[in-house]
């Protein structure tokens, strides 16, 4: 047996990522699809200024960071949806808003610790099995909203305007799905970090959308490149003893570059069967490029 599956907290691990790689990419489409990418970066840096307040004042910073991101994600969404400020701008406030609120807490509380670079970088050693749970709940949910709403959620993904028009409540998924992405990036950050946990919901979703055809087929193929990915990074974490969260995550670059490669040998190969000449013919080469037909 590899000596991977004989510790505890590496069997934690992997489970932890496996979920991150199924929950990611599942919500991500959406994200990606409403070219709403830049969400991901803001969520996760209101929910770093969650991990700072928490560890600055001894509470779980866990909890902290999730009510932050649930609630970053509310006042996006109505900054947004309200007109106030366009979808752009709405999450640059945010944004800087709270990286500059988790930069004076950092300050005051003394800097950078141990238990802060888990949470901004990942760690294997720190899933916990509540850990565990937390994601499962997650996934269990994320996976019930998108399969209730999911025809809605692509109308939205397209054209939000015209998902209003045909009647599908706009508002009320956008927020579902705005508080869900903050939850996912909080609950996600001991296996991936909180500034890299971005990436697992653009990166897969970005392969399945190169690779496959159709909404479902893309989804399916994200959450495989996630799962693959989360395996595969954290494999060579351990034994290399690097990042986890930067692991998985080049890794995930790694397959999206493999999917470049493989529609460029596609289509090399097209144009090496459209440019072939034709095959001779037993009566002949064909007269004025024209074929024969009997």
């Amino acid at each position: 047996m590899p000596s991977i599956f004989l510790y505890e907290f590496m069997l934690r691990a992997l489970a932890g990522g496996v979920l991150v790689g199924m929950l990611a990419p599942t919500l991500g489409v959406f994200v990606v699809l409403r070219r709403f990418s830049l969400i991901a970066d803001t969520l996760a840096h209101v929910a770093l200024m969650g991990v700072a307040v928490g560890l600055a004042t001894n509470t779980f910073p866990s909890v902290v960071a999730l009510v932050a991101a649930s609630l970053g994600a509310i006042i996006v969404e109505q900054l947004r949806s309200r007109g106030r400020l366009p979808g752009d701008m709405a999450l640059a406030v945010v944004l800087y808003g709270s990286l500059a609120f988790a930069v004076v807490v950092i300050g005051i509380a003394g800097g950078f610790n141990v238990d802060l670079f888990s949470f901004l970088f990942g760690s294997i050693l720190s899933v916990s099995p509540l850990d565990l749970w937390l994601l499962a709940g997650i996934t269990v949910a994320v996976v019930l909203f998108v399969a209730v709403f999911f025809v809605d959620l692509a109308q939205i993904a397209f054209d939000d305007d015209l998902a209003h028009v045909n009647g599908v409540r706009t508002g009320a998924l956008n927020l579902a799905l705005a508080v869900l992405t903050g939850a996912t990036i909080t609950l996600s950050m001991r296996v991936v970090g909180v500034l890299l946990v971005g990436a697992m919901l653009v990166v897969p979703v970005m392969v399945g959308l190169r690779l496959a055809r159709g909404l479902r087929a893309a989804m399916a193929t994200a959450i495989v490149a996630g799962v693959i990915s989360a395996i595969v990074g954290l494999t060579i974490a351990f034994y290399v003893d690097a990042s986890a969260g930067g692991a998985t995550v080049l890794t995930a670059l790694g397959l999206l570059a493999l999917a470049y490669l493989w529609i460029a040998v596609r289509r090399w190969r097209r144009r090496g069967r459209v440019g072939a000449p034709a095959p001779a013919s037993p009566n002949g080469p064909p007269e004025h490029g024209h074929r024969h037909y009997r």
